[in-house]
């Protein structure tokens, strides 16, 4: 028997699969690392724990297993994007990585839009925002000096946890569109953006695409994770862009919806000229000279453990959920909407907080469990549109993450989507589209396309309730209202959060 390993470096855990040419995930193991936040907006993590931790779910994966290594032909990565790792000439970390979630780069962020205006979109085909790459580096820029002096080279995650594994450098081409500093067209670092900050070229890592072999393992790691020196690496991709390749979404007209910490809307894209101006997210795939288009809502399932943690911490999730069913669409007339830590899509604002509207004494716990999956829900339908207003006819999206383990909550998107929701019958994410990158990557396959259509297999679909459909685009209409309706409210009571007396 032959196998592949997909690695998912998470933001909190390192997940490894190992998967059997059907596509079958015969074992998975991980193993989680802290999170360091030192100041209030700062996230941050130490990339020695991504590389032990690592080595560690890949022995751990293959001992308790009782997997011969001479039966595993290669493994890839999938990783957290935009976190900031810079190295050395010896490739030694110089500082702890700052990761994509970390929001202390608003002014730098606004010195790219000052410095760049219109030719940011034109190049990187990406607004500046605090969780990209380039404004890490501009942040060391201006409060480290002498580390970005001592810098050689700066990388994603995965990137260097890769590096670390083989030796040899790599950025994939779906990772580096995450960083600002990419020709996303023209699949190249921009000298322009590098120049207009005083940036060294050479401070970019070669480019590569996410199914090229990047070496093999260092015997020294080979044995400390249980694998033989011979195993193929390959680069892998960004997590979304490996989430993508884990739904099959490899070909035009195929879009995804996955709902983790945060939501994800993603659809395959032909078009490099595609101008959406900055509203959704545009992105090099995995898949050789494609791209993605992506609308995000950065408190979704947060939005839900947020709930629960804060009114029925000691009931779990399944019960939580268990009686939404019986509840009708709108939830009584009570609305909410998931901008607790800000928002991206389509309202790049990181000040706008969220709401409950409409609460009265009849309201229960289970209203307030469904309009939180209606305000998630009606947040992800924002990128919908988005997309279906470029063109592209969504009629079918492929629900994976959270948001895909809870029948109502599936049948909720079809009508709120007004699509057929299909979940997928072994779904594994990011980690099983690294596994195919794998895959493909080892001959297995002549196209991922092939690797998707013997890995993937749809379990159940839900078509959407033409009644549900008209009530909830009622009720859309009244949640994109209060967007601009609190936002200047929301300013105020900010100034409010502080206060002691």
């Amino acid at each position: 028997m032959s196998y592949v390993i997909g690695v998912d470096l998470g933001t909190s855990a390192v997940k490894t699969v190992l998967v059997d040419p059907s596509g079958k995930v015969v074992a998975e193991h991980s193993e989680s690392y802290p999170l360091s936040q030192p100041k209030p907006g700062y996230s941050e993590q130490r990339p020695e724990d991504w590389v032990d931790k690592t080595v560690l779910s890949l022995r751990e994966l293959m001992s308790r297993n009782n997997i011969d290594p001479s039966e595993v032909e290669g493994l890839s990565f999938s990783g957290q994007m935009h976190g900031l790792v810079l190295v050395d000439g010896e490739g030694a970390v110089l500082r702890p990585a700052i990761l994509w979630n970390d929001t202390r780069t608003t002014v730098q962020c606004r010195r790219i839009k000052e410095t760049l205006q219109e030719k940011l979109l034109g190049i990187a085909r990406n607004r500046a925002l605090e969780g990209f790459t380039l404004p890490k580096i501009l942040w060391v820029q201006e409060f480290e000096p002498e580390l970005l002096e001592q810098a050689a080279l700066f990388l994603l995650p995965k990137d260097y946890v890769r590096f670390r594994l083989t030796g040899q450098y790599a950025m994939d081409y779906s990772d580096a569109a995450g960083t600002l500093l990419l020709d996303v067209a023209g699949k190249s670092w921009s000298i322009d953006i590098l120049d207009a900050f005083q940036l060294p070229h050479t401070l970019c890592p070669p480019l590569v695409e996410s199914f090229d072999q990047c070496g093999t393992l260092l015997p020294e790691i080979a044995e400390q994770a249980a694998l033989l020196p011979n195993t193929k690496v390959f680069a892998g991709g960004a997590d979304n862009a490996c989430g993508a390749i884990g739904a099959g979404i490899l070909e035009e007209g195929q879009t995804m919806c996955s709902i983790g910490t945060s939501g994800v809307v993603l659809s395959y894209e032909e078009r490099r000229e595609v101008d959406f101006e900055g509203k959704v997210h545009f992105f090099n795939h995995g898949e050789k000279d494609a791209y993605y288009i992506m609308g995000v809502t950065l408190a979704a399932g947060y939005s839900l453990t947020w709930f629960k943690d804060t009114f029925a911490p000691d009931v779990s999730f399944d019960a939580l959920l268990s009686d939404i069913g019986s509840i009708p669409v709108g939830s009584g007339g009570l609305l909410f909407t998931p901008y607790i830590v800000g928002e991206r899509t389509p309202h790049p604002d990181a000040t706008i907080r969220g709401s409950f509207i409409g609460m009265d004494a009849g309201h229960k716990l289970p209203h307030f469990a469904r309009s939180v999956l209606e305000g998630i829900t009606f947040s992800l339908r924002e990128s919908i549109d988005i997309l279906r207003s470029s063109g592209k006819r969504i009629d079918r999206v492929i629900s994976i993450g959270g948001g895909a383990k809870n029948e109502t909550w599936l049948q909720m998107q079809a009508d709120v989507f007004n699509a057929e929701i299909v979940k997928l019958e072994s779904e594994q994410g990011p980690a099983m589209g690294a596994a195919m990158l794998a895959a493909y990557g080892c001959g297995w396959f002549p196209s991922l396309q092939d690797c998707a259509k013997a890995f993937l297999r749809p379990a159940r679909s839900y078509s959407p309730n033409p009644q549900a459909v008209q009530a909830y685009d009622q009720l859309f209409g009244l949640y994109q209202s209060v967007y601009g309706a609190t936002r200047e409210l929301g300013a105020e009571l900010s100034e409010f959060r502080g206060i002691t007396l």
